[in-house]
């Protein structure tokens, strides 16, 4: 028995920014000097992204304007950034956790089984008991919850609910991802933090996932992860005084693409499968220059892979709702001639992880 990606939600948060103006709006909060706002101007430009999403109205307006990082006479600790995770992550997860039980056409108290996946806030009780509450989900749905792993923590979650349903193909399974990675930000200047100040925006995403569904979906086909531990120090995620920290070195798209061949050729081997044989592509888009290395080391053209260049443009880097919309963004346009046609996904984090995966399309009548 298979599991399939039946259906995939997604959901922003109310405001939305231009790059340039939460550019002008890093180099007043940050208060650079002229060449470190020149510096700043440029890599803002350089980064693929023209929109970002935020529960929070900062950055859309001048230093005068902020909502929440005014408040304080110091920058907020982590106590008040966990309280509007908690104010803000469960609307996000449900919008989206609504948007795809009712494209998949299911009942919600069909569903057996709760995936949560966050990296930006927890608490407890958590999201997902408050998901049960809030969707009216029965209370006697099992829940699991996946937490800190950053990006590449969809890939987890599908390799879960994959597990559940070749255990039990009558399973019904709703995985949520939700990110609010605007909420850290940081008051340092150094390189590390202005690149993360740069990509990442919030967002959710949520699939339902079960072992027949009709209509069109997604077989999952194949995984493959593996480390990079040459990156282990590239690439890191702390819980800080001031919030949760970033470390993301420039480093990380060299490490990508010195492990990007082997991680490809050991998924597809798998499956007796090639490269050539992949119609759709649906790469994490953690920054531009990790989509340019990856293209250049598998031959991929910028217009194959569109969707992953598509998602980035418009909403940055959520972290780990962020492939699903680009495989959202492919599952909404395939068509019933497409049947049978595969997509290969990547998404890399914290490790430095290297995660994929196979799908393969089914317009079952």
């Amino acid at each position: 028995m298979s599991t399939h990606i039946h259906s995939i939600g997604t959901a922003l948060p109310p405001f939305s920014a231009e790059q340039g103006i939460i550019a002008d709006f890093m180099v007043k909060h940050l208060k650079l000097t002229p060449q470190e706002e020149r510096e700043l101007r440029i890599l803002y430009r350089a980064s693929g992204i023209q929109n970002r999403y935020s529960v929070l109205e900062d950055f859309g307006k001048n230093l005068n304007g902020m909502s929440f990082f005014k408040e304080y006479a110091q920058f907020p600790t982590a106590k008040p950034r966990m309280a509007v995770y908690q104010k803000n992550a469960l609307k996000l997860a449900s919008e989206a956790s609504r948007n795809s039980i009712k494209e998949a056409g299911i009942s919600k108290t069909s569903i057996s089984h709760l995936i949560t996946i966050s990296c930006t806030g927890m608490y407890a009780p958590g999201l997902d008991i408050e998901l049960i509450e809030e969707l009216g989900l029965k209370t006697n749905t099992k829940r699991t919850s996946i937490n800190f792993m950053g990006c590449y923590a969809s890939f987890n979650g599908l390799k879960m609910a994959d597990q559940i349903l070749r255990a039990d193909p009558d399973s019904s399974v709703l995985m949520v991802c939700v990110e609010l990675c605007s909420i850290h930000l940081q008051e340092k200047k150094d390189d590390q933090n202005l690149l993360a100040n740069a990509i990442f925006g919030d967002g959710a995403a949520a699939l339902i996932l079960n072992a027949n569904p009709s209509g069109k979906s997604l077989k999952i086909k194949n995984f493959y992860s593996d480390l990079a531990l040459s990156g282990k120090q590239e690439m890191g995620w702390y819980i800080g005084d001031y919030g949760f920290e970033m470390k993301l070195s420039p480093k990380v798209p060299d490490v990508i693409k010195e492990g990007i061949q082997e991680l490809t050729n050991n998924l597809l081997d798998h499956i007796d499968l090639e490269l050539a044989d992949i119609d759709f592509f649906a790469i994490h888009p953690g920054g531009k220059r990790i989509l340019d290395v990856i293209e250049e080391k598998l031959s991929i053209t910028k217009e194959q892979n569109k969707y992953a260049r598509d998602t980035l443009r418009s909403f940055g880097n959520m972290s780990s709702p962020t492939v699903l919309f680009v495989i959202k963004s492919i599952m909404d346009q395939v068509k019933s001639d497409d049947d049978g046609k595969h997509l290969l996904s990547f998404a890399f984090g914290p490790g430095l992880t290297l995660e994929s995966a196979v799908l393969q399309v089914k317009c079952d009548a």
